[in-house]
């Protein structure tokens, strides 16, 4: 009982995404999402900013950092479905 009321208690609360980002994509795509950070120029990953990746759908976003593309690796088995939809969220915030 305890239980199912502290999931009600927390369910609303939201999941802050920047740590998350910072952790687990700042190294490569940048605080900014720009892209423009040394391991980021040398993988030469997308600029998160960009029209190209904005007008990716959220469904299309969470699964490319759920199970990885091209260089970029998977994160769905570090990461909750939750983070992910945080991130997805995040990364909208970047849009140019």
């Amino acid at each position: 009982m305890i239980n199912i009321l502290l999931f009600a208690l927390f369910a609303d609360v939201a999941i802050d995404a920047a740590p998350i980002y910072k952790a687990n994509c700042g190294l490569c795509h940048a605080a900014d999402g720009s892209g423009q950070t040394p391991t980021g120029k040398a993988m030469k990953v997308r600029d998160l900013r960009s029209p190209e990746v904005q007008k990716m759908s959220d469904q299309e976003l969470a699964a490319v950092i759920a199970n990885g593309k091209q260089k970029m690796p998977a994160y769905k088995a570090k990461l909750a479905a939750a983070d992910i939809d945080a991130l997805v969220a995040y990364i909208r915030k970047f849009k140019k």
